[in-house]
């Protein structure tokens, strides 16, 4: 891996670490910093199939609270650099799933301890307030964000100081059971995050597209730019008829049907 793909991983590690706090441009999402990740290494292809896959994984964590989820930016980020050290491009992504749960894991310890430091920290905001220096207290809030940034970054720049041939000899190592049982057990986990989903899309009006999304799908011949471009033109008929079948077309959201994603779709 050059220095200059090295750098751009350790970058977007920290906006990732910072983000999984934020939970605004959501960057720690891993469909967003695989991708990134195998953008900025040439795998694009493989960093993308592996942050779909780990997005299924990761669609029921979220943060509530001060009770944090597991830690989808350590497992994205430290998974794809896993996957593009290991060299074995998309044959390699069963395994990056499996080491990526336990990672998620690992990734609470490291927030916590961060946390920790940020007590301290907020002594010391709390002083300044009390002289009304507004510009200490940003100075340290700015502090403590790139602190989570930090807790992503350093093991990711751990992680490609190892060399390549190293990983890619720990990963070849395996014992075929032991990888394609990761493989498997990957899968299995990845079936829950379409469960997730098909549970959300369990209603009358969206079951129809489902099916429909189903049979376009067999059509190899079809681009994704050309799926994606009848998906929305069947939205954009189905909140067409929609909106005159409801008789007022300027009070069509006020029509509850009982279906919170139907209800989405007629407020739009």
């Amino acid at each position: 891996m050059s220095a200059i793909s090295m750098i751009l991983v350790i970058i977007v590690a920290f906006f990732a670490g910072m983000e999984g706090i934020l939970d605004e441009f959501q960057l720690h999402q891993p469909l967003v910093s695989c991708t990134l990740i195998g953008l900025a290494t040439g795998q694009l292809t493989a960093g993308l199939i592996l942050g779909g896959s780990l997005q299924m994984i990761a669609l029921g964590w979220a943060n509530i609270g001060a009770a944090v989820a597991p830690d989808a930016a350590l497992a994205s980020v430290a998974s794809a650099i896993i996957l593009v050290q290991g060299g074995q491009g998309t044959k390699g992504i069963g395994s990056a799933i499996a080491i990526a749960i336990p990672l998620a894991v690992a990734g609470l310890f490291l927030t916590m301890i961060v946390r920790t430091i940020t007590v301290a920290i907020i002594h010391i905001m709390d002083a300044a307030a009390e002289k009304g220096n507004y510009r200490t207290i940003n100075m340290w809030q700015v502090v403590c964000i790139c602190l989570q940034g930090l807790r992503i970054a350093i093991p990711a720049a751990l992680l490609l100081v190892i060399p390549a041939a190293q990983v890619r000899a720990m990963l070849e190592s395996m014992p075929a059971w032991l990888s394609d049982g990761m493989a498997i057990g990957g899968g299995m986990v990845v079936a829950v995050g379409y469960a997730m989903v098909i549970n959300m899309m369990a209603s009358s009006e969206v079951w129809p597209f489902f099916a429909i999304g189903f049979a376009v799908a067999a059509l190899s011949e079809l681009t994704l730019i050309a799926i994606g471009t009848i998906g929305l033109s069947l939205a954009l008929m189905y909140l067409k008829l929609d909106e005159g079948g409801n008789g007022n077309g300027g009070d069509s959201g006020n029509n509850n049907t009982g279906d919170p994603l139907g209800d989405i779709l007629d407020d739009y």
